[in-house]
């Protein structure tokens, strides 16, 4: 009796400060629980991708500014809760990024051998889109998910997969405010305040 070999592996990697910066310039502001986006649903989601056949693993890679540990903290430990794997690098310097990180950890997985498809939560086109070319062109599914006003990389891509994270079902609990002016209907649009006009008022810091 032959021993099955290990199962296929789809990856979902989270470029949390980009994503978080994407969605910030979206809305203008930070966003309130009702627009930051469910990590269970896009579990779920990541689970139907991968089927019954193949290991579904997801990671969200961070940075961690000094002094912030508190604030981070049950975020950090909700992911892991859904099932999640957290790649948390202190914010020391301006270059203390993570790109390097997801792009070291695609390629763990890839020279193990049983990486079908990786999904990777971006819009920085300079680290993701010559790596994401190479992986297609060595038979490894990949599609990218974020925002399309901000994931120019992947939708100008002739072999990159993108989808939008709002197509994602039940990854936002209201629509995100996507109105821009860019895409007006014919008969024109309200675009709303950032901020009420009492603020004027205020202080400035």
């Amino acid at each position: 009796m032959t021993t099955p070999g290990p199962l296929p592996r789809v990856l979902l990697v989270w470029d949390a400060p980009n994503m978080d910066m994407s969605l910030g310039s979206l809305l203008g502001a930070r966003p309130t629980s009702a627009f930051r986006p469910r990590f269970d649903a896009v579990g779920r989601w990541l689970l139907d991708l991968a089927g019954p056949d193949a290991v579904a693993e997801a990671c969200v890679f961070t940075n961690v500014v000094p002094g912030s540990t508190e604030v981070v903290r049950p975020w950090v430990e909700a992911l892991r809760n859904v099932g999640f794997a957290v790649f948390a690098k202190p914010k020391v310097t301006e270059d203390s990024d993570i790109d390097d990180d997801m792009l070291q950890h695609i390629a763990l997985r890839e020279q193990e051998g049983y990486l079908r498809h990786v999904v990777v939560a971006s819009g920085d086109g300079r680290a993701f889109r010559e790596p994401l070319e190479k992986l297609i062109a060595d038979h490894i599914d990949v599609t990218v998910i974020g925002f399309r006003e901000y994931a120019n990389f992947a939708l100008n891509s002739e072999v990159i997969s993108f989808l939008d994270l709002e197509d994602i079902d039940g990854v936002f609990r209201e629509p995100l405010p996507r109105m821009t002016l860019e895409t007006l209907p014919d008969d024109g649009a309200w675009l709303p305040p950032f901020r009420t006009l009492r603020s004027l008022l205020e202080p400035r810091r």
